[in-house]
């Protein structure tokens, strides 16, 4: 296990797999590759996916400038054979070959250089949010991960991270500690799908209902008057 800011070793419960949890915890590539691959896939799938790539590669860790370099369509197949790393394995293996291409070019190929001697959360926030595949919300979430399981924690990293900064809340993977938080994560994303489709739903039927009342108001319209 790597150790954290705070001098504490790191445990990870992130890919219910006590082999791709401990790699996650010592390995700051796998971190950024699983927080890359989690989308459109189940979180236990997307971190254990830098486990399984490390595995076909036959290596206990990934190496940025091996991948940076490896061969593109075979690099593919790494992560098309079966079982696929992921529900989308040709487009995800290109960000992955991506991802490392920009970590050698801007870092050396050293993942934790990312954050190592970022002096505030809004500077850790924007080299994020510079890596390819990285979104805003993605790079909130994985800051908020780096601060509340990693010990990185320059001044200002909760407000940066927003809401996925805030202590004992359980918005995503920043916050899974272990089976119970996994259910409790998934359960308010499941919520936060729903609202946002019941939100959508009536901003349509609120549309329409203006759209056909403008239409009866229109000369030869037909009104509920009429």
């Amino acid at each position: 296990m790597t150790t954290s800011d705070s001098g504490k070793d790191i445990t990870l419960r992130i890919a219910q797999n006590p082999e791709a949890d401990e790699l996650l915890g010592r390995s700051p590539l796998a971190a950024l590759v699983g927080m890359l691959l989690d989308q459109q896939v189940p979180m236990e799938w997307a971190f254990t996916g830098p486990y399984t790539l490390a595995e076909r590669m036959g290596s206990d860790d990934l190496d940025a400038g091996r991948i940076a370099a490896y061969d593109p369509d075979a690099f593919t197949e790494l992560f098309t054979t079966k079982p696929a790393l992921h529900r989308y394995p040709g487009s995800m293996a290109q960000r992955v070959q991506q991802l490392c291409q920009f970590l050698v070019a801007e870092y050396d190929g050293d993942a934790s250089a990312v954050w190592r001697d970022a002096a505030t959360g809004d500077d850790l926030l924007e080299r994020l949010n510079a890596l390819p595949g990285f979104g805003t919300q993605k790079a909130r979430i994985f800051l908020a991960l780096l601060g509340k399981q990693f010990g990185v924690r320059p001044k200002g990293w909760r407000e940066a991270a927003g809401p996925y900064g805030e202590a004992g809340s359980h918005r995503s993977v920043a916050d899974i500690t272990g089976p119970e938080s996994l259910s409790e994560v998934r359960a308010y994303k499941q919520e936060a799908k729903a609202a946002a489709k019941a939100t959508k739903t009536s901003a349509k039927t609120t549309a329409k209902t203006t759209k056909t009342a403008k239409a009866a108001k229109k000369p030869g319209g037909s009104s509920p008057d009429k």
